[in-house]
Formats: C-alpha cells, structure tokens, sequence
C-alpha cells in the first residue's frame, strides 16, 4: 500500500512539473494549449480510474478465492 502511495504521489508531482514546464515553453497560443492540456489531463484521470478499477477487480477476485472453501 506504501509502495502505491509512493508512486501515485510521484506521479502526480511529477504531472505537475512536466505541466509548468510545458507552459512556460510552449509555441503554441494560450487556447490551444489550455486545450490540450485539459484533453491531456482528462485522459491522465481515466488511466487511473481505470487501473484503480482493475486493481480492485484483481483484489476482489482474490479474496473471493481466499473465501472459497477448500476442496480436499
């Protein structure tokens, strides 16, 4: 859990770096940029609901067969 953490925080700064340093070099106009950048971050939140979505799959699944009795 630690371990997630670690990387979803680093992720996240590291998203917030990499966003300040594409605005302050950008050739674009501001609109295009700002529109770029809301397409780009909309699609950075699905990648993570999505992989959220299937670590919780993979983690139910797994404790639905921890849960099931033994066959002997």
């Amino acid at each position: 859990m630690r371990r997630m953490f670690g990387f979803l925080i680093g992720t996240f700064v590291g998203a917030l770096v990499g966003g300040v340093i594409a605005l302050l070099l950008a050739p674009e106009s501001g609109e295009s940029l700002r529109n770029q950048l809301r397409q780009r971050g909309q699609g950075f939140v699905d990648d993570i609901r999505h992989s959220a979505d299937s670590r919780r799959i993979e983690l139910r699944n797994r404790l639905e067969s921890l849960r099931a009795p033994r066959e002997m």
